[in-house]
């Protein structure tokens, strides 16, 4: 595309009066491919402020069926669709929204062996996930592949999130190593985390605008820091992190 349509100038036309967007950054967006891995609480929110924000491309990844107890904080999806695959069902959302958006549906579980072929087609990466063993695994190929990586977290009232630009900053795996748990894997059965639903919603929409910045290679990142929001207060706090020289994960990188 070597320029917007007029549809598309009355679409996007509050972010082209931007003067660190314009039309070369709206073009920028709609070349863009981000890959969000989870179609729940947080992937919910990231995906329809991408698809909203004129993103060309979007993969999402899950390999889950919308149940009752995910409509509470999962906005992509409905009643009407118990039962869908996620991802089907997402791509049903995002092109009611914006049909020029190419939503790529992948129903299945990102892993060790399909992950870096999922993720080299893609120029970013959102995490979405509330699975500790999948975490590892995207931070790793997105270190391996040198993609960045938008990482979030949830839990009850807060979250936080941070980006990964490998060899810039730490990974995931600098700030959280990785335990030994005897080869036993760390997502064993466990019981639902406790989430209020506006929690997920806030952090997903960093997310995005986290992913956003980085295709139009504007702002300063979460790069080297933690952001902290606390729901209860309403209030957020920076931690500063290091890169682990020793990381298993990305100590080699230059």
């Amino acid at each position: 595309m070597s320029q917007l349509s007029e549809q598309q100038r009355e679409r996007y036309q509050r972010q082209l009066i931007l003067p660190e967007i314009g039309e070369e950054g709206q073009l920028r967006l709609a070349a863009g491919k981000v890959l969000i891995v989870g179609a729940g609480g947080l992937g919910s929110p990231a995906a329809f402020y991408l698809a909203a924000a004129g993103v060309g491309t979007i993969g999402i990844v899950d390999d889950g069926e919308i149940e009752l107890s995910n409509l509470q904080r999962q906005i992509l999806h409905n009643t009407s669709r118990i039962g869908m695959p996620k991802v089907e069902s997402a791509k049903l959302t995002l092109n009611a929204l914006n049909p020029e958006v190419n939503i790529i549906p992948y129903h299945t579980r990102l892993t060790a062996c399909n992950a870096p072929g999922i993720i080299e087609n893609y120029d970013l990466v959102v995490s979405a996930l509330d699975n500790t063993d999948t975490r590892y695994i995207v931070n790793e190929a997105c270190v391996a592949l040198r993609k960045p990586l938008v990482e979030g977290g949830v839990r009850g009232f807060g979250g936080m999130l941070m980006t990964i630009l490998p060899g810039e900053g730490p990974c995931y795996s600098c700030v959280f190593p990785r335990p030994s748990r005897n080869g036993e894997h760390l997502s064993a059965a466990r019981s639902p985390i406790p989430m209020f639903g506006t929690s997920p919603g806030v952090i997903g929409v960093l997310q995005a605008h986290e992913a956003l910045k980085l295709l139009l290679k504007t702002g300063t990142p979460l790069v080297g820091k933690i952001l902290f929001y606390d729901g209860i207060t309403s209030s957020f706090c920076e931690q500063e992190v290091r890169r682990e020289p020793h990381c298993s994960c990305c100590g080699s990188l230059p």
